[in-house]
C-alpha cells in the first residue's frame, strides 16, 4: 500500500478538509467565513494573525483557516500552505484598482510547492455593490487565473452580505477535493 492511499483512507476516515482562506486585506475573506457559519457580517475586525472555523458541510467538516491579509502579514502566509486541501482567493470587487497587488500575490501563493495540486476558487466578493457587468471576466483576466496550470481553478462571484453564491463556493471546493482525494480507482 503506498503512502498516498494510505493518507488518502486517513482523510476518508476523518472526512476532514483544509481549506486556506487568503486574499488582501479587506477582501471579506472573515466575513465570508462569518456568513458561512450564520453569524453577523455586518461588524467585523480585521483578521490579525489567522482564525480556524470549522464549517460543517454535506458529511464533512471544512476546517477554514482564515489569514489576515494586510502587507505585514502575508511574508507569514507561507507558515499555512502545508496539508492544505483546497485555497480559497477572496477578491475585493470594490477594488479593482488592487488587481496588481493582488495578481502579484496570488501568482507568489501558487507557484509555492506545497499547495501543488490544491484547488483554487477564486471568490470575487461585494459583487452586490458593484455594477456586475463583466466584473468576474475582469477579475480573471487580471489575476491570469487561465494561465494558472497546477490547480483546478475556478471563479465565482459572491457576497458575504447577502450570501449570494457561497452555497455554490462550497459545493465547488468540496467537490473538487472528494474528487482528488476521497475517490480511490
Amino acid at each position: 500500500m503506498g503512502l498516498l492511499t494510505t493518507l488518502r483512507k486517513q482523510k476518508l476516515k476523518d472526512r476532514e478538509m483544509r481549506i486556506l482562506m487568503l486574499g488582501l486585506d479587506n477582501a471579506g475573506k472573515t466575513s465570508i467565513v462569518r456568513a458561512l457559519l450564520h453569524k453577523d457580517v455586518r461588524e467585523v475586525t480585521p483578521t490579525l494573525g489567522f482564525a480556524i472555523s470549522s464549517v460543517p458541510y454535506e458529511s464533512y467538516t471544512l476546517n477554514i483557516w482564515d489569514v489576515g491579509g494586510q502587507l505585514s502579514l502575508r511574508p507569514f502566509w507561507r507558515n499555512y500552505y502545508e496539508k492544505t486541501d483546497a485555497l480559497i482567493w477572496v477578491v475585493d470587487a470594490t477594488a479593482l484598482n488592487r488587481l496588481s497587488d493582488c495578481r502579484a500575490e496570488l501568482d507568489a501563493v501558487v507557484s509555492d510547492d506545497r499547495l501543488t495540486g490544491a484547488g483554487l476558487l477564486v471568490l470575487v466578493n461585494k459583487i452586490d455593490a458593484v455594477v456586475r457587468t463583466s466584473i468576474v471576466a475582469t477579475v480573471r483576466k487580471a489575476l491570469n487565473i487561465d494561465k494558472i496550470t497546477n490547480h483546478t481553478c475556478n471563479i465565482i462571484p459572491c457576497s458575504a452580505y447577502s450570501g449570494e453564491n457561497l452555497e455554490l463556493a462550497l459545493s465547488w471546493t468540496v467537490d473538487e477535493v472528494k474528487q482528488r482525494l476521497y475517490m480511490f480507482g
